[in-house]
């Protein structure tokens, strides 16, 4: 005959009620010391996936990984892949590059001594001969205080601009027979900072277009960041036609957009002349071979102010699946302008500059879903799938 005591009983009552999760059963028979000992051995396997984590991140961005992938940038990449701010993103890469030259940081890192946050905001400001001295203070602060000492050291580095000059102008000109723009201009050196500020400030922001990365593009977003600023003054315009761009544009056959140019400006693709007349203040003028006008398109602008305030209402951000961006937003018409698409909600998306960019000068493709939903495509047809693959896909690869 078997004989239960009172606790045998209770421990089969527990186990019969409990879930039945191992894990889950083997955690509630640890004592406190036992718990804290395996989650920190958890946050060490943690810590160390992280300093992988950040290695693979440092080589994806020197590989430009995101590229043709329908993101502008690696921060970008990692934002539609794996959810995370585009904020968080670009500290993560700043600092999976700045682990390379801090050995001990990175060992700090990987042996969970420190966490992710507080080694994010340490590689802002340490350096090889620093990193020492500066692990034993960051051991017994806050994350926010090595915060707060990161961004007092980076404002210490930028020296005030000083001195005010008489002289100023700004000229501009064209040339390469009109297929070029140029300007030059020269101003006090206090509000050249103004300047200069504002123009970094904004192409930090700008959409950056493929091959215009790095340091090797920041004239190509500065040059963006100066046509967005302007863009944004054209648009507040209440006289229309004082801004109005007239685009003359041969045909070539029935529909198709051959040469185009700017009337008193440079010639542009038939790739932009379709982006322009998308959501621009401008007329188009449709020519034959002998420049004689066929067809005088109707004005076509920024859909309406109650319009744009639905639009925006409704999406939110770009439409690209995962982009998120709300600046440098645009209306996209789906079945585009010049080929007899309506400017309405149906017919329209809300798509940043970079996407807008991808759809007319780069092939890619959206279409409206009966359901509501946007999908895209890339420039060879396929569609477009964000997130990571799926684990048979992983497997498979």
């Amino acid at each position: 005959m078997i004989v239960l005591t009172i606790e045998r009983m209770f421990d089969i009552l527990i186990a019969l009620t409990s879930p039945r999760d191992p894990t889950e059963v083997r955690v509630q028979h640890r004592d406190e010391d036992e718990l804290i000992r395996d989650i920190d051995a958890e946050h060490a396997a943690v810590a160390a996936a992280h300093r992988r984590m950040l290695s693979l991140i440092a080589e994806i961005d020197r590989r430009r990984v995101w590229r043709d992938l329908g993101a502008r940038d690696t921060a970008h990449w990692l934002s539609i892949r794996y959810g995370v701010s585009q904020w968080k993103a670009r500290r993560w890469i700043d600092a999976a590059h700045a682990l390379e030259s801090l050995p001990a940081v990175s060992e700090a890192l990987e042996s969970g001594e420190l966490h992710l946050d507080k080694v994010v905001e340490l590689t802002r400001f340490a350096t090889p001969e620093t990193e020492s001295r500066l692990l034993v203070w960051a051991g017994g602060v806050s994350c926010g205080a090595i915060r707060r000492k990161a961004d007092v050291a980076i404002r210490r580095t930028v020296e005030d601009v000083e001195g005010i000059e008489r002289s100023r102008s700004l000229t501009w000109w064209t040339f390469d027979d009109g297929r070029r723009f140029g300007i030059e201009g020269e101003l006090p050196p206090a509000q050249g900072a103004v300047v200069a500020r504002a123009l970094d400030d904004l192409a930090s922001t700008v959409p950056v277009m493929p091959d215009e990365e790095g340091r090797a593009g920041i004239d190509a977003r500065r040059a963006d960041a100066l046509v967005a600023l302007c863009s944004a003054r054209t648009g507040a315009e209440r006289e229309p036609d004082r801004t109005t761009v007239i685009v003359h544009a041969r045909l070539e056959g029935s529909d198709r957009l051959g040469e185009c140019e700017v009337e008193d400006g440079p010639a542009i693709s038939s790739e932009s002349a379709e982006r322009l007349a998308c959501n621009a203040r401008v007329q188009v003028l449709l020519e034959n071979e002998s420049e004689v006008p066929v067809r005088v398109g109707r004005m076509s602008r920024e859909p309406p102010t109650w319009m744009v305030r639905q639009l925006k209402y409704r999406d939110r951000e770009c439409r690209f699946p995962g982009c998120g961006s709300r600046r440098f937003t645009q209306a996209h018409h789906v079945v585009w302008w010049e080929r007899g698409g309506l400017t309405d909600p149906e017919n329209l998306v809300l798509v940043c500059t970079f996407h807008h960019r991808l759809v007319h000068e780069y092939g890619w493709q959206v279409r409206r879903e009966e359901d509501g939903s946007v999908s895209w495509f890339r420039r060879e047809g396929r569609r477009y799938r964000p997130g990571p693959a799926p684990p048979e896909e992983l497997i498979a690869s």
